[in-house]
């Protein structure tokens, strides 16, 4: 059994308990912030208000640079992990470099609306505290491709979902470019820099490597040992239904069941999709813990009620 979670969701409690150690929460200016250290390695997670419309030219990703400052200041780490999911901001990781010491004629932790008139930046205080620490930046699936600037970009995306006018879009990713420049001109067009309103920019700025959850998980010891010679894999989620499909963990579960040549199948709380679409995603069956009655999906599911439904699955499942 595989502990295993998507960005923004369980990832960072998932990773600990696949790596042998516990996490702490507590919540710092309206943030809940996770931390889990072992031995060589450290999981971080930060967490903050849902997205609401619009772009948030005012907020900053500083809450994820303070605790990951917090957890370096700590004995020397190989391998640090974040999950960069979990807030709404705009900034490229501006916030996130400041707390870790980089420098610039501008305020960094004021959301992209302060990076305006930018001139000079020094990101070698950051570069210095992370020390030879390999920096890890987890987002979903879906963002590992994103760009940061353009008309692919993470302005124009957000812009023209929120009815944005077209000047005010060109000074915030002016605003980005000016600053992603100074920052890491390599980096500044690479695939994923804008994932997570472009805190995955500042990962990769700072020699870092961008991932997914499930990705981690199945490229780990446990992982690689878990699909050797599997016969059935089973995923989970709370709603399984066409928009979703399920999410970033059923999906990748499917491909590694697709790998290994092995069926794959769901249990969910909820399961709104026919069986010709999960064949489409690489899933052989789909089993509700809750029958939909309605156009409102329960998500709550008991381990009582998961328990009940595994055990039906496993008697009455052949392939």
């Amino acid at each position: 059994m595989l502990p295993i979670g998507d960005a923004g969701a369980g990832f960072a409690a998932a990773y600990a308990e696949l790596a042998g150690f516990t996490t702490s929460s507590r919540v710092v200016d309206g943030v809940i912030v996770m931390t889990g250290r072992g031995q060589e390695t450290a999981v971080v997670q930060v967490r903050g208000p849902k997205a609401g419309p619009g772009i948030p030219y005012e907020q900053s990703s500083r809450a994820i640079g303070d605790a990951i400052a917090e957890v370096l200041r700590g004995r020397p780490l190989r391998r640090l992990i974040v999950d960069l999911a979990g807030l709404w901001v705009h900034d490229a990781g501006a916030g996130l470099l400041a707390a870790l010491g980089a420098t610039a004629d501008r305020p960094l932790d004021g959301g992209v609306a302060g990076l305006e008139g930018l001139s000079e930046l020094d990101l070698t205080p950051a570069r210095g505290l992370l020390g030879e620490a390999e920096l890890v930046g987890v987002v979903p699936a879906s963002q590992l491709s994103q760009p940061l600037l353009g008309l692919r970009g993470i302005t124009s995306r957000a812009g023209r979902e929120a009815g944005v006018v077209p000047e005010l879009m060109l000074r915030t990713d002016a605003n980005l470019e000016a600053f992603a420049r100074r920052a890491s001109a390599a980096h500044a067009e690479s695939p994923g820099a804008g994932a997570c309103g472009g805190i995955g920019f500042a990962v990769l700025a700072l020699g870092g490597k961008l991932s997914t959850g499930p990705a981690l998980t199945l490229a780990s010891v446990a992982g690689q040992a878990a699909l050797r010679g599997v016969d059935l894999v089973v995923t989970g989620c709370s709603i399984f239904d066409f928009a979703s499909r399920g999410g970033g963990v059923v999906a990748a579960m499917a491909e590694a069941a697709a790998a290994t040549l092995s069926p794959c199948i769901v249990i969910a709380g909820e399961v709104l999709i026919g069986s010709r679409e999960m064949r489409t995603m690489g899933i052989e069956a789909g089993y509700a813990v809750h029958e939909s009655l309605s156009d409102l999906p329960q998500e709550e599911i008991s381990e009582k009620e998961l328990a009940s439904t595994a055990r039906r699955v496993a008697r009455s499942w052949s392939w």
